[in-house]
């Protein structure tokens, strides 16, 4: 005869001082004597605490690791209310997006800019405000699929725009959008997508924004990535080597486009939110169209972006952790691996990740572990924050370029406690 289960409750009871709220650990007790594996209930409880979102340190190498969170940024804490739509000079309603709007039409050199919740939103909404029901004339190599299987003809459908292809896979001329827009006289917009998570190499050719401007059309450039000026002003040392060629924000719309569009969680180093800048008159057609309330951000984004907007105007790269990490010089990570007494020092080559500069390796160090630990690390020993390693070839790595210094005690730690 099997041994007799718990009480729902007792089982529950047991576990009262794991944190977790007793109404989930009676759910979790349930399951648990329903399938004969309440002497398990401690693995099951632990495996529910795994599942919710927690801080992890980064030791992929992969600055901009989607599953991670992309970029690094500390979240706003404050227990008080805050004046998002409310003017404190006139004392009457205001508008969320002016002070965010001011700030970013300043870092990009724009006339006006907005904020949305990320940057397909800001694609979709441009779509929607400007050619719903009108045509949009987009070559070929840039009809990508984004993250989630998320294609850009599929949000040309749901904004209500028609697609109009222009060009070939890797030829992509000016002549051939003129083609377009002659044989489709409802083309309302030239929309260029950067080809921010992908490469055409080879036998290409693209029409360039400075030549797309000689249409009689308004020009929207989705950048994506979220590089604001390709000087980097806010790094002392100026841009890296490896941004070579990547569109900004600022140089696109000196090139002429009447507006870009470009996620915040990547190049840029802050929360999920997307950026519409450009032309004064076309901002406005997009704030007052009903999506910009659906997509609107909320205020712990804009509190978000709003400090780090004020880093950038302050020139403060080591105040943004994404250009701070991505700046660190060989000689200091290598003496970081040093300190520590588990391991083999090895270089490895970091990435920038997130869907942006696809190509490009950032040379780095590491530590290197044979076989598989990755497990192990992911526990968290004595309460601290689980590690996210990159496995290779069947061997474990940690990249000290996306490990916060402060961190670096927590590694020791737990590769003092590795089998």
């Amino acid at each position: 005869m099997g041994k007799k289960p718990p009480s729902v409750n007792n089982l529950a009871l047991s576990l009262q001082n794991s944190g977790i709220p007793h109404e989930l650990l009676v759910e979790q007790a349930r399951s648990a004597i329903a399938a004969g594996d309440w002497e398990n209930m401690e693995e099951r409880v632990e495996h529910l605490q795994r599942s919710f979102i927690q801080p992890v340190i980064n030791a992929t190498g992969v600055l901009l690791h989607t599953n991670l969170g992309r970029a690094s940024w500390e979240s706003p804490e404050s227990n008080f209310s805050s004046n998002i739509e409310f003017d404190l000079a006139s004392g009457n309603r205001g508008s969320r997006q002016t002070g965010i709007g001011n700030l970013f039409a300043q870092l990009c050199g724009a006339e006006s800019a907005m904020v949305v919740n990320n940057c397909s939103s800001a694609v979709l909404l441009v779509l929607s405000a400007l050619a719903s029901g009108k045509g949009v004339a987009i070559s070929r190599s840039e009809l990508v699929e984004i993250g989630g299987s998320f294609r850009v003809p599929e949000i040309l459908e749901l904004s209500g725009a028609n697609l109009v292809e222009v060009g070939t896979t890797n030829k992509t001329r000016l002549v051939d959008y003129q083609k377009a827009i002659d044989a489709h006289r409802d083309v309302a917009m030239s929309l260029k997508v950067h080809q921010s998570n992908y490469k055409i190499v080879g036998f290409t050719e693209e029409a360039t924004v400075e030549e797309l401007t000689s249409l009689d059309l308004p020009l929207v450039v989705d950048i994506g990535s979220g590089l604001l000026d390709s000087s980097c002003p806010w790094l002392s040392s100026g841009p890296p080597k490896w941004l070579a060629g990547e569109p900004a924000a600022k140089q696109t719309l000196l090139g002429g486009a009447n507006l870009v569009t470009f996620s915040c969680d990547k190049l840029l180093g802050g929360p999920q939110a997307g950026i519409i800048a450009g032309k004064s008159d076309l901002i406005e057609k997009c704030l007052r169209h009903p999506f910009a309330r659906v997509l609107r951000p909320g205020s712990h984004t804009l509190l978000s972006l709003q400090e780090l907007a004020m880093r950038y105007l302050h020139r403060d790269g080591d105040g943004i952790p994404f250009w701070k990490m991505a700046s660190l010089g060989f000689e200091e990570l290598r003496i970081r691996a040093e300190r520590m007494t588990a391991g083999e020092i090895v270089s490895v080559d970091s990435i920038p990740g997130g869907g942006t500069l696809p190509t490009v390796v950032i040379p780095s160090v590491g530590l290197k572990f044979s076989g598989d630990r990755s497990s192990e690390l992911r526990r968290g020993f004595n309460g601290e924050l689980p590690i996210i390693a990159r496995v290779s070839d069947g061997d474990t790595y940690l990249d000290f370029r996306t490990v916060d210094p402060a961190h670096d005690e927590m590694i020791a730690n737990a590769l003092g406690n590795l089998d």
